[in-house]
């Protein structure tokens, strides 16, 4: 038999193995591969964990900055702790401690906007079971004093935050009135001042394990409710207002079984939701979504089959992309999926951890790359890990409130600020600004820009390149 060798000439070559990478690096399953090894990020004695999908244990923002947030008993009681990467999870800061109280402080949440860091708590220093709240406004290296942000002297739990430019949004779950309420309460200065509790739901049944996303001036929750003594639905409301005011309760679910801990993201139009649903016998992970900001929803649509039962489903949107991530209950697995087209459809599994016992993952996503966090047990304690795809993110489409054009690439220096922000390397260039109304409000250079406006959110464009928006905070 006559052996036959080909021999490509150098160009031809390369061509080759670049149309061959092309190739595997557009399929599902190549990305799913780019998945890096599990980062453990807590080497202590005592158990750490993080949070309860309604709340999110990690905030990924613009320029590389991760924030990780969780809870752990190292110092005799539980308390919040927190750690960052600036290198987009490459490295990592030495653990910060956040509270010093006497009793316990657990089930954080982190909400990040530029260099500003809020994280909300439930906190027991009081007596009563309290809501607590404290910032960074220097991308974590220094924290303000902590603040009890839930008014009576009642039960408080469960909180998330959200954050949107100057706007902080917090929901939490309270027994105050008898049964257990969704209360929210809002800051319109980062955080500075806080207006009063605000109860979003009135019921004779419980409600519980509310989740919160901002995005601009509009603000969702969605929560689950008591029906009967096995039943509980998921429901969901909205404000178009930044949370000064709120529409009615509308329910999503309508199922023999019970459905619990949603978690809510969105991205313009779109408003994703996902649950923990017995509805089938086992417990899934169910998903909707609607197209109008809230208004009209579409069907349930079941996202897992597994014999396990799946639990506390995190969820993260950037542009036409949607990050799941959750952990299977038996085999004690972090698992991910996504959809890359707005939910329409969904790729198969990822089983992200093969050690220990992983639980309570959180996901965030930004830029080019999807993150994760979870404790696990597989080193005899509970510790957290982190986990990231540098590539899961790749073409994201900006959700730009004027016009749907690519992100300006450039690096503004602070945002948010107070008086004036910068853009290092382009004093000499010109930029437009505009509000969120689309309305111009000014020309300026690249090394004073902002100065004279009022505080607000602004969108900056190049006036030379014409090449996109960012958007850019002004401080009081």
């Amino acid at each position: 038999m006559k052996t036959v060798s080909f021999r490509l000439k150098p160009h031809a070559f390369l061509l080759t193995l670049f149309f061959l990478a092309s190739l595997f690096l557009s399929s599902p399953s190549a990305l799913h591969s780019q998945w890096e090894p599990d980062v453990r990020l807590t080497f202590d004695n005592s158990s750490s964990y993080t949070s309860i999908s309604n709340a999110r244990c990690i905030s990924a923002v613009d320029g590389g900055l991760l924030h990780v947030i969780w809870w752990e008993a190292r110092d005799g009681n539980y308390e919040i702790y927190y750690k960052r990467s600036t290198d987009a999870g490459q490295s990592w800061s030495p653990d910060a401690r956040l509270t010093y109280a006497l009793y316990d402080s657990d089930w954080p949440s982190v909400g990040a906007w530029g260099s500003w860091v809020h994280v909300v708590w439930q906190d027991c220093r009081d007596g009563d079971k309290a809501i607590y709240y404290k910032r960074s406004s220097d991308a974590g290296i220094g924290w303000g004093s902590d603040r009890r942000l839930s008014d009576v002297p009642d039960s408080a739990w469960n909180p998330s935050v959200s954050v949107a430019g100057l706007l902080v949004h917090v929901v939490w779950e309270s027994s105050r009135s008898g049964d257990d309420e969704i209360y929210y309460k809002r800051s319109s200065d980062a955080g500075l001042t806080w207006s009063p509790d605000l109860r979003l739901t009135v019921d004779t049944c419980d409600a519980g394990f509310p989740s919160v996303f901002a995005a601009d001036t509009l603000v969702h929750v969605v929560w689950w409710n008591q029906i009967g003594p096995t039943n509980s639905e998921i429901f969901y409301k909205r404000s178009t207002d930044a949370g000064l005011s709120w529409s009615a309760d509308q329910r999503l679910t309508a199922d023999s079984g019970f459905s619990i801990t949603a978690c809510v993201a969105a991205s313009g139009p779109l408003v994703h939701v996902v649950w923990r649903d017995s509805r089938d016998g086992n417990e899934e992970i169910y998903y909707k979504r609607s197209t109008d900001y809230g208004v009209s929803w579409g069907p349930d649509v079941r996202l897992t089959f597994d014999s396990n039962f799946s639990w506390n489903p995190s969820l993260a949107v950037s542009g036409p992309l949607v990050h799941l991530a959750w952990h299977d209950y038996g085999a004690w697995r972090i698992r991910y999926k996504r959809s890359t087209d707005r939910g329409l459809s969904w790729e198969p599994d990822t089983q992200l951890t093969i050690a220990g016992h992983s639980r309570y993952p959180s996901v965030s996503a930004c830029e080019g790359a999807v993150h994760a966090v979870w404790f696990d047990s597989r080193d005899g304690n509970s510790e957290i890990y982190y986990k990231r795809n540098p590539t899961g993110n790749s073409g994201v489409e900006e959700n730009v409130v004027l016009s749907p054009v690519s992100r300006l690439q450039l690096s503004i220096s602070p945002n948010p600020f107070t008086s004036f922000t910068t853009v290092p390397g382009h004093s000499s260039e010109r930029f437009t600004l505009y509000d969120i109304s689309g309305r111009r409000v000014g020309v300026y250079r690249g090394d004073r820009i902002g100065e004279g406006l009022a505080p607000g959110v602004y969108f900056i464009q190049s006036m030379e390149r014409k090449d996109g928006l960012a958007k850019i905070v002004k401080i009081r």
